[in-house]
């Protein structure tokens, strides 16, 4: 999934080779109408393979993908928990943002924030708040801190990330590898000091991925392209699917 919100990245660097690559001929309009052509074939695709057996992991430029990819796992008959490692909340609103930045509201969407934004138009249904596990979330913005403190999302740190402490079921597991310390890992659109490092991200990643109830991986690399992220993270990313 070569794309960033609606923005076609020709030189976008996957850290893994991917099987699938999903284009799409986006109608003028604003953001969330390109988006819902793009996540309405991203949720195709993903429906399409988990229906045939397999567990998909989708590769993209940011976040919002996970709306494509979650609604195409409840089309193959799946009702998904999330676990969402990131730096960030994601839990942002078009009211609330000061940045406008529409990535940062993805995860608020899947908990079935404004439907209509995108939601509805591409058949997503809300995952209950008490069904998702935020991990890291270190870089938090005070109208995300105000709505955590009060939802029912839970959240744990990285190295806390443990097999007792998910939700129940299968599991969309998603990765922002803008959680991993910015000094590991160059050219992150949105770096957040202070945080894990990779070797712990991926031992956490593994650790969800032993479960076996893992239904798809999202992977937003949210990176700009010429400083290497990709090949300092995809060793890493390849192992840890392999192994599960």
């Amino acid at each position: 999934m070569p794309y960033h919100l609606d923005e076609h990245l020709p030189d976008f660097e996957a850290p893994i080779p991917p099987d699938t690559t999903v284009l799409a001929e986006l109608p003028p309009g604003d953001a969330w109408q390109r988006m819902t052509v793009l996540y309405e074939q991203v949720a195709a695709t993903v429906a399409d393979v988990v229906r045939r057996g397999g567990r998909p992991t989708v590769v993209s430029g940011d976040c919002t993908t996970s709306l494509g990819t979650v609604c195409g796992l409840q089309r193959a008959g799946i009702d998904p928990a999330i676990v969402w490692f990131d730096a960030h909340g994601d839990v942002q609103t078009v009211e609330t943002t000061a940045s406008g930045y529409l990535g940062g509201m993805p995860l608020r969407i899947l908990v079935g924030y404004r439907p209509e934004l995108i939601a509805t138009a591409i058949g997503l249904r809300p995952v209950a708040e008490d069904r998702v596990l935020l991990v890291d979330a270190r870089d938090l913005d005070p109208p995300e801190v105000e709505y955590l403190a009060r939802s029912a999302i839970r959240r744990c740190a990285v190295d806390e990330t443990s097999a007792a402490g998910l939700p129940d079921g299968p599991l969309y597991l998603h990765l922002d590898v803008d959680v991993v310390d910015p000094d590991e890992l160059p050219g992150l659109l949105f770096p957040a000091p202070g945080g894990p490092s990779l070797p712990a991200v991926t031992e956490a990643v593994e650790r969800v991925l032993a479960t076996g109830r893992v239904a798809a991986v999202g992977l937003a690399c949210t990176w700009r392209s010429g400083y290497g992220a990709g090949a300092r993270v995809g060793p890493y990313l390849s192992a840890a699917l392999a192994d599960h």
